[in-house]
């Protein structure tokens, strides 16, 4: 079963108990990945793979207590070995691995405030996923809108004949740490306060903000705007 060596409370905490426990399921499953398939035995009971803070693995029985300690890990992983290639299999177990892993630092992370939620998801999206691991694919690391203390939050995107030009002012940055920065933005058709995991477009015309919602431009959409007018702009515009 989940064991807890200590009770993780601050983010660096709770980030250094996923570590360690995902550093013993990537363990498992590629340098002991040998010993890891002959323990997950078809003909033996329930089986499940823990991670242990100690950056061990172990594949056992899941635990007895209801509720249990901690969230539990996928059940019966060893039922499945012996009916699927053993590539597919293993990367069926990295991708519920993954999910546990997530399940038990939120779990921790139940009392942080939303700012340090945010700073905990952003420390474990650093690291790649044990799928990412076991099928040896490289995460894709994405380039910040934000750049330093600027307010303007422009998008680039890549034009048909392949240059990177500035396009419509689109924001969709769910992950960013110094959101205070940010707080005096105003929907100019709400008037609502900045939000970081919102999706926001700026008018290229009088560089207001808006929710995406407030005008009905989705992200999908606005990656097809090569200068976006807000209503009002448009409406201006159209004025004899």
């Amino acid at each position: 079963m989940a064991t807890i060596s200590s009770s993780p409370r601050t983010v660096e905490e709770i980030f250094k108990d996923y570590s360690a426990r995902r550093s013993g399921i990537v363990r498992a499953l590629t340098y002991d990945v040998d010993e890891f398939y002959s323990t997950c035995d078809p003909e033996k009971e329930n089986l499940c793979l823990y991670g242990h803070p100690n950056e061990t693995w172990e594949v056992t029985l899941p635990a007895e207590e209801v509720p249990p300690e901690l969230p539990e890990p996928a059940l019966g992983i060893n039922f499945a070995r012996d009916g699927m290639h053993r590539r597919d299999w293993l990367s069926l177990i990295a991708v519920h691995t993954d999910s546990w892993l997530l399940a038990v630092a939120f779990y921790f992370g139940a009392r942080l405030n939303r700012n340090e939620r945010k700073r905990l998801f952003s420390l474990i999206n650093e690291l790649p996923t044990v799928f990412e691991v076991v099928t040896e694919r490289k995460p894709i690391k994405e380039k910040s809108n934000i750049d330093g203390g600027n307010k303007s939050k422009n998008s680039t995107k890549r034009s048909s004949d392949g240059q990177v030009k500035s396009n419509p002012r689109a924001y969709d940055e769910s992950y960013v740490e110094d959101e205070d920065e940010h707080g005096e933005t105003l929907c100019g058709s709400c008037g609502g306060n900045y939000s970081g995991d919102e999706f926001w477009i700026g008018c290229d015309i009088c560089e207001r903000w808006y929710h995406g919602k407030c005008v009905k431009i989705t992200p999908a959409k606005a990656e097809s705007i090569k200068q976006y007018k807000c209503p009002s702009c448009s409406t201006k515009k159209a004025r004899p």
